[in-house]
């Protein structure tokens, strides 16, 4: 009885389907590829916003792995040692070797002409790399936006993040420090005892707090104002080969014993706790946004299916008079639900992993703290679309099941 059930509620909704009115099945196709963009890509864009945050924090910062120095020292402890293991590890494919020293920039020194004069100054961590080992690990040349790098022999000369410069910020808060200076400019570099006048070489512009408040000179010069050996790195950016995880080099780093004198995290676990934290928050609310937009559409196709059933209402009395079995009828309200819901997503997953996805990551969202992109793994989206499949044929089954309880007679008579 229920295959024979199903067979006739199969009949009748394909037949109901060919007689309905185009338009009123796209509207209703439409309304379910709407809902299905709002279920992934609204939550995958808010979550994409910390995404893309995170996918910069590793890129133009961290890399796969970052090692530092341990919280209660100031730099790496045995740092050649540690090196080389970095550089002796055959799953590392590029290293970047950082000494950072706490200091300051000062701008316009020269041209103040009494004491009451305020000297503009802005404070900032000075880092001395390898141009080409940064490079090689952050490409942190497509991050300029004015001049040009670092060379390895250059002397006096410096790369200026854009946070500290007032050219290229706005934001005026209490503490908030910033200098007029560009390509060209003669500043002043102060790193505690010794003050030196350098010229700027170029201006790195990035969403990356470590790299806009930063200021980039080379190692061998930052060395030699610290009186410092290569005992003092204070960083080791590590970018890995294909076909390793970070995991697997970070413990195999760990291994080694270089985590008596340094923190070895792989970039998940050198992000800002505070980021774990935005990114569930959004996710959360992208769901409340989601499920806001499932009632909405499950009451539209509610609305849709009691309109065409009332209308129906002596043709499905007519039915049952003559011996369809109601749940056949209801079935064929479950199956005109399925379709719309399955033709929905299946255009819904075209529009997000062939359109959507693909042209936000290629040219991503400009949030003022990160680049967006849409996060959509396939199993929670999978997930979705068993979501919005049952939520609709629910919101069909519901008004069906209103009508076929209805006496037969008074159908059949239109009472």
């Amino acid at each position: 009885m229920f295959i024979q059930d199903l067979k006739i509620g199969w009949y009748l909704a394909t037949r109901q389907l060919r007689r309905t009115s185009p338009w009123t099945t796209i509207l209703i196709i439409f309304v379910m590829v709407l809902t299905f963009l709002n279920l992934t890509v609204i939550s995958g864009i808010l979550v994409g916003l910390i995404e893309g945050s995170v996918q910069q924090n590793k890129d133009k910062y961290t890399g796969d792995i970052i090692i530092s120095n341990l919280d209660q020292k100031s730099y790496i402890e045995n740092s050649p040692y540690v090196v080389s293991v970095v550089k002796n590890n055959s799953n590392i494919k590029y290293s970047s070797v950082r000494y950072i020293a706490g200091g300051s920039v000062e701008a316009n020194y020269k041209t103040k002409t009494s004491d009451k004069d305020k000297i503009e100054s802005a404070g900032a961590f000075v880092t001395g790399v390898n141009p080409d080992d940064e490079q090689n690990v952050t490409g942190i040349y497509s991050s300029l936006v004015e001049g040009s790098f670092l060379t390895e022999g250059d002397y006096d000369q410096i790369v200026i993040g854009s946070d500290l410069l007032k050219k290229y910020t706005v934001t005026e808060s209490p503490g908030f420090e910033a200098i007029n200076a560009e390509v060209g400019s003669r500043v002043r570099l102060k790193i505690g005892d010794v003050s030196r006048e350098v010229v700027v070489k170029g201006i790195l512009k990035s969403k990356v707090n470590e790299i806009g408040r930063r200021i980039f000179l080379p190692e061998n010069q930052l060395r030699s104002i610290l009186s410092r050996d290569d005992y003092g790195v204070n960083e080791i950016a590590i970018k890995i080969k294909d076909g390793v995880t970070a995991e697997e080099v970070r413990d195999s780093l760990v291994a080694s014993g270089i985590r008596d004198f340094a923190k070895v995290q792989t970039f998940e676990e050198a992000l800002p706790k505070f980021l774990d934290q935005i990114k569930t928050t959004f996710a959360i609310l992208g769901n409340i946004i989601s499920l806001i937009g499932l009632v909405v559409a499950s009451i539209t196709v509610f609305i849709v299916i009691f309109i065409n059933a009332i209308t129906r209402k002596k043709f499905i009395g007519i039915l049952k008079a003559i011996g369809i079995r109601g749940r056949a009828i209801e079935w064929s309200y479950i199956f005109q639900s399925f379709f719309y819901a399955i033709v929905g997503s299946m255009i819904g997953l075209v529009v997000l992993y062939g359109i959507a996805q693909p042209f936000v990551a290629a040219n991503p969202i400009n949030f003022p703290f990160s680049d967006g992109i849409i996060v959509a793994p396939i199993n929670e989206t999978f997930l979705k679309v068993l979501l919005l499949i049952f939520a609709t044929i629910l919101a069909g089954y519901i008004p069906a099941r209103m009508i076929v309880r209805k006496n037969t007679l008074d159908s059949v008579l239109g009472r």
